[in-house]
């Protein structure tokens, strides 16, 4: 038998008060008993004290006028009663007993039979089990909270990976509320085609996923890079989508950094030591040209010159893509220098036919700006949109937004696209597609957004089009 440490209540509901007195007998005669015993003999009355939380146990008479025990039993549902309820009755039913356990009584006893060996049997496993439910409910509240706050994407899928259950964190990283990813399957979010099949085939098989990354589509059609979690549980599967996105940005903007700075030093080197001998070929080539006067000669010492004069004028323009960007940064508005940059291109959209969509916010977005070479680095973007599309089928969007303090600038074409090997090599000094390109306007571009403290993000598929979204911090907004 168990000892109470504290005096526990009970309430006895009972509209008779001979069988109160009764049923508290054999509750005192309980050895080790300490029990505070109190009397209740109106149905309402007792249904307030189990919206109090008054007791820890409630032993409720099945006949109660015209309500019954069954009647409190639905009744305390109602309220959230946690506490154990014992129902008493005055003879036995089958029916009644099973209606009392379906409705969460804990126990079903029968006046008659009664004695303080029953009565502390039923009152110790009452609870004690209730305090096992409590503390069960309590954890299971806590690792809900867990779930639920979680900023990480905690999911639950059938074993054909259909979402089953999944935490609010959902809705903030892919867009989805949780009726609609409760519609969905887990690889209907997967963008790359060959990262779907293996998932298909991967985790129905039995087999756990650990810390995989792969590229999600949320519900706005933009891309976000996570690592994938999953391991079998039972007849599900279950796991963690963690979102790596800001980092695989901080990541590749540290690694164009680094390249910038490496090709930089690897320029400066090499304009060093070409320009040494250069500079001897341009003088030994003067001097020759004052000093002979065969026109056969001076047509030959003109050529050297002449390529002379552009080696060198290549490595004064490699020289200033690879050095950062002198600008002088005032406040500016940055629809008035997109409004610039659509003035400066207008006539080649005009040429090639192409339609243009420009879309602003409401307000005013003022960026700190060196605003004429902005012009020119927004302005190599734009052309190379035109030219990268057909004449009459292109359409060129530049669309501005405000997220987070933050000035989303897209610059979209649906023209050729660039393969994805390509893409990686956009921004390197001499890299180019065009035919009488030198490979620099990029890479020039990519410096003087750099000194603007402003990101810039590559996509692009093939035959369908290329996305350029160009990030800058917000000094202000006005609607004036």
């Amino acid at each position: 038998m168990s000892a109470h440490k504290h005096t526990e209540r009970i309430l006895i509901v009972d509209d008779d008060y001979d069988d109160f007195i009764i049923t508290g007998e054999y509750i005192k005669h309980i050895p080790g008993a300490s029990y505070k015993i109190d009397w209740c003999n109106q149905y309402n009355e007792a249904l307030l004290h189990v919206m109090a939380g008054d007791y820890q146990l409630y032993l409720v008479d099945y006949r109660m006028g015209v309500k019954s025990g069954v009647d409190f039993l639905k009744d305390a549902q109602k309220y959230n009663c946690e506490e154990p309820i014992i129902l008493l009755t005055g003879k036995g039913n089958y029916a009644v007993d099973l209606e009392a356990m379906q409705l969460g009584a804990v126990d079903y006893l029968i006046k008659t039979d009664l004695s303080v060996e029953k009565m502390e049997r039923s009152i110790r496993y009452a609870l004690e089990r209730t305090a096992s439910l409590k503390a069960l409910k309590a954890n299971e509240r806590k690792y809900r909270s867990i779930f639920e706050n979680s900023k990480d994407i905690v999911f639950l899928t059938d074993l054909e990976m259909n979402f089953k259950d999944v935490n609010n964190a959902v809705e903030p990283l892919l867009g989805y509320t949780k009726e609609e990813i409760l519609k969905l399957n887990l690889s209907d979010l997967i963008e790359q085609a060959q990262h779907k099949k293996f998932l298909q085939q991967y985790l129905p098989s039995g087999k756990e996923l650990n810390d995989w990354e792969v590229v999600l589509n949320t519900k706005n059609h933009e891309k976000k890079s996570c690592v994938l979690t999953a391991t079998h549980e039972g007849g599900y599967l279950q796991g963690i989508i963690h979102d790596i996105t800001h980092l695989k940005k901080a990541e590749k903007a540290t690694l164009q950094a680094e390249k910038l700075a490496a090709t930089g030093r690897l320029v400066r080197t090499l304009a060093h030591e070409v320009r040494n001998p250069l500079n001897n070929i341009t003088l030994s080539v003067e001097q020759l040209q004052q000093e002979l006067k065969d026109e056969n000669s001076l047509l030959y010492l003109d050529i050297v010159y002449r390529n002379s004069q552009r080696i060198n004028g290549l490595i004064s323009e490699l020289l200033d893509t690879s050095k950062p960007s002198e600008i002088t940064l005032y406040e500016h508005i940055l629809q008035a220098i997109l409004d610039d940059v659509i003035a400066s291109a207008v006539d080649r959209l005009t040429l090639k036919r192409i339609k243009l969509h420009v879309s602003y916010p409401d307000d005013r977005v003022i960026i700190k700006a060196d605003r004429e070479k902005l012009k020119i680095a927004l302005l190599n973007l734009v052309i190379n949109a035109i030219e990268a599309m057909e004449e009459y089928k292109g359409v060129l969007s530049i669309l501005l937004h405000i997220v987070n303090e933050e000035a989303i600038l897209s610059i979209h074409d649906n023209g050729c696209g660039i393969s994805e090997e390509n893409v990686a090599r956009l921004f390197e000094p001499f890299y180019t597609q065009k035919r009488n390109g030198m490979g620099l306007g990029l890479a020039f571009t990519l410096n003087i957004l750099q000194s603007h403290k402003a990101g810039i993000e590559v996509t692009s598929t093939e035959n369908k089009g290329t996305t350029f979204i160009i990030t800058f911090p917000i000094i202000s907004t006005s609607n004036e």
